[in-house]
């Protein structure tokens, strides 16, 4: 294994302050405080990603990486659409983005982390949750619970009914496919939405699999994963670590 070198802090803070502006007394902290830094002791980490994501994927990941990082801070900026994301991205707002893969983005590079099956959310009285099997064609016609417009998720799941000859029609719309479960299991609809970890049948909803329409993709976009500090890294290996990397 190739062991970095670590550069000598004191050296680096002589190198960054002016002597002149640094009193003796004060460089052992500097210096301390930039070591930490190299280490990834400490630092900021700023992720962005839409709210279900964060209770989906990440709660775990945020203990452990307080239990690696105690020094470090981790900050989360929601946003409602992976547009939003690549754009707060662009604009060197955040240095994590959890999207859903798709099309190449100029100055963006993406990893797929864990391929998502979709599944249809109905309530347990439903004549479809007693069908031992799916398929889109099933689908066809009214009582949909829609996805966002603008979400990604939305759009792959468009185009691939599309290709399939599907068409849907509904007359109810969500913020998030977590939340377009609640009026399924309310019986005001049915719901196809991604597979979600932690997604389990409880109460009114069953979820059946709907094996014919390609997994969604989703994953990490950076600007450049050589450029992220320590802390950083360290958050997006827990992820990869925790749910599998595709």
């Amino acid at each position: 294994m190739v062991r970095q070198q670590l550069p000598d802090t004191r050296q680096v803070a002589r190198t960054l302050v002016p002597l002149g502006r640094v009193a003796p007394h004060q460089q052992a902290g500097l210096g301390a405080r930039l070591g930490g830094l190299a280490r990834g002791e400490t630092g900021a980490v700023r992720v962005t990603t839409g709210a279900t994501s964060v209770r989906r994927f990440m709660s775990e990941a945020v203990v452990a990486f307080r239990d690696r990082h105690p020094g470090a801070v981790l900050e989360f900026c929601t946003e409602i659409s992976g547009r939003s994301c690549f754009d707060a991205l662009a604009e060197g707002a955040v240095d994590l983005a959890w999207v859903t893969i798709g099309a190449p983005v100029r100055g963006v590079e993406q990893r797929t982390v864990v391929e998502l099956p979709w599944v249809l959310a109905v309530r347990a009285d439903d004549p479809s949750a007693r069908r031992s099997r799916i398929t889109p064609a099933d689908l066809a016609g009214g009582g949909h619970i829609r996805l966002p417009e603008n979400s990604s998720s939305r759009t792959r799941l468009d185009t691939a009914f599309a290709r399939l000859g599907v068409r849907l029609t509904s007359d109810t719309g969500v913020a998030d496919g977590d939340t377009a479960i609640l009026p399924a299991g309310l019986g005001m609809g049915r719901a196809v939405v991604p597979a979600l970890p932690g997604q389990a049948a409880t109460g009114p909803v069953r979820f059946l699999p709907l094996p014919e329409l390609p997994p969604l993709p989703v994953g990490w976009a950076v600007r450049r994963w050589t450029a992220l500090n320590l802390p950083a890294r360290s958050f997006a290996g827990l992820i990869e670590e925790q749910h599998g990397a595709a």
